[in-house]
């Protein structure tokens, strides 16, 4: 092949390997949006998922564990989340806790009420409907360190309750 004709299938297939490597949260996030779920739900650090079209089933792994604030909502997502989702629901929700008080709870599913604007989170039999704007953009992984970092389990019951000086 002459040096021209090479220069010209290389500029030729740029444009596909850009875009498969581009990266798959936004593949992740438009399933959500295919659903009737804001895509913001899911972290910015999605390194590959698995969905079945059939059962709904889905299972994603994001780069590490990670946390994020959701308004005044503190979320740990970690690294493999699973579940089923169907239209406006998802449902057998693993992998991802929400500090509620002093403890933090495993989300088990969300339903989404457009009607209201809210997103109602549920963990096991408790639930709480969160505005729905909060999810809107797709959230950056923090990696829970620093000031505003929270222990989970008894360690930040602890440490928030005073009773005793925890280290991180």
């Amino acid at each position: 092949m002459s040096p021209l004709l090479l220069l010209l299938v290389a500029v030729a297939a740029a444009p596909t390997l850009a875009s498969a490597a581009s990266p798959l949260h936004g593949v992740a996030n438009d399933v959500l949006s295919e659903y009737g779920l804001p895509k913001g739900l899911i972290p910015d650090s999605v390194t590959s998922y698995t969905f079945d079209n059939a059962t709904g089933d889905f299972q994603i792994q994001l780069a590490g564990t990670c946390y994020v604030w959701f308004g005044d909502h503190y979320v740990y997502y970690e690294q493999t989340i699973s579940g089923t989702i169907s239209y406006g629901a998802i449902s057998n929700l693993s992998g991802i806790q929400a500090k509620k008080f002093f403890i933090w709870v495993y989300v088990s599913g969300m339903v989404a009420h457009p009607e209201k604007g809210t997103i109602e989170f549920r963990a096991g039999p408790i639930s709480e409907d969160v505005p729905m704007s909060l999810f809107a953009a797709v959230p950056v992984c923090g990696n829970g360190i620093g000031a505003g970092s929270q222990l989970r389990g008894a360690a930040g019951v602890i440490r928030d309750l005073g009773l005793l000086p925890v280290a991180e």
